[in-house]
């Protein structure tokens, strides 16, 4: 009896690849969202940014708003199923305030990061592939780098006036240096690997060199950035917002409130202490959700 079966060859079954097809991104989003902490700290952010931008949009909330002064039955109360997170002097709504205050601050945050990342990233991969830029660009980064960031927001706070943009500008007006300094030294540690040296053997220009060989490698190192930047920049402007300068007085934000109640820590600590705990859950779900998704970036923890 023949046990062996003449199988027919099939050509197009030589082509076909048994590994599985892989996904950068898909495999980006596996990665995240198996971290448990890191979906708490989303649905916490996402939640926080939903109340941020939607709920003032109805409240109708005013910094400077004094009404219901006289109405003495609506000042002070403590956090209660009426007056969630209570209310002030003025018988304001704290939880009014602490939104209203909520969305100045992250939008500050988010502009002057992306400005600075934006700015940053394109010089730095520029910087990093060109000698001569290199040693132009150094000698402005010492200069720039042994002056404290916080100083010079200050004073260009005091020198272009209170608003919202002024403030940005004076965050983003250097800080986009040292995001262009990081990026320069990733860029020079990867720019003489082989592919890159051969590619610029084969006459591909710096940009296309730089956009399609240099940059995508370091997404997770941008991200990563990023997740320090944002809460950064909301810590700048809450010690801005307290020292009274930076926006205009009658823009709420967190760190306004907190500077605003602060002498009601002993008879009201409520007022204190919600606006401070929102300012932490937003500084920390940033943190967290960016760290996570830079780590889940990273092509070397993939599987």
């Amino acid at each position: 009896m023949n046990e062996f079966i003449f199988v027919e060859t099939n050509s197009l079954a030589s082509e076909k690849i048994d590994t599985p097809k892989y996904s950068y991104w898909r495999s980006v989003m596996r990665k995240f969202f198996s971290n448990k902490v890191a979906i708490f700290m989303l649905i916490l952010m996402l939640a926080v940014l939903l109340m941020s931008f939607i709920q003032p949009l109805f409240s109708g909330y005013k910094f400077m708003d004094v009404k219901d002064i006289n109405d003495f039955t609506k000042r002070y109360n403590p956090p209660s199923a009426k007056f969630w997170f209570g209310t002030d002097a003025n018988g304001m709504s704290l939880f009014d305030a602490v939104w209203a205050g909520a969305k100045t601050s992250i939008s500050i945050s988010v502009i002057a990061t992306l400005i600075t990342t934006v700015i940053g990233v394109v010089v730095g991969a520029i910087w990093g592939t060109s000698k001569a830029i290199d040693r132009f660009m150094l000698e402005i980064y010492n200069i720039i780098s042994n002056v404290p960031t916080l100083l010079i927001v200050i004073v260009l706070s005091y020198t272009f006036g209170s608003g919202f943009w002024n403030l940005i500008f004076a965050m983003c007006v250097t800080s986009w240096l040292s995001v262009a300094y990081f990026i320069r030294v990733q860029v020079m540690i990867i720019r003489d690997r082989e592919y890159n040296l051969a590619s610029k053997t084969l006459g591909t220009p710096t940009l296309r060199m730089i956009f399609r060989n240099i940059l995508p490698y370091l997404i997770s190192i941008i991200v990563t950035d990023v997740s320090r930047a944002l809460p950064s920049f909301i810590s700048y402007e809450t010690f801005l917002s307290f020292l009274g300068v930076g926006l205009s007085s009658d823009v709420p934000s967190l760190g306004r409130l907190i500077a605003k109640y602060t002498n009601n820590m002993s008879n009201y600590p409520y007022l204190f202490w919600i606006p401070v705990t929102v300012l932490a859950l937003v500084s920390v779900s940033l943190y967290i959700v960016g760290q996570t998704l830079a780590d889940a970036a990273d092509p070397r923890t993939h599987i």
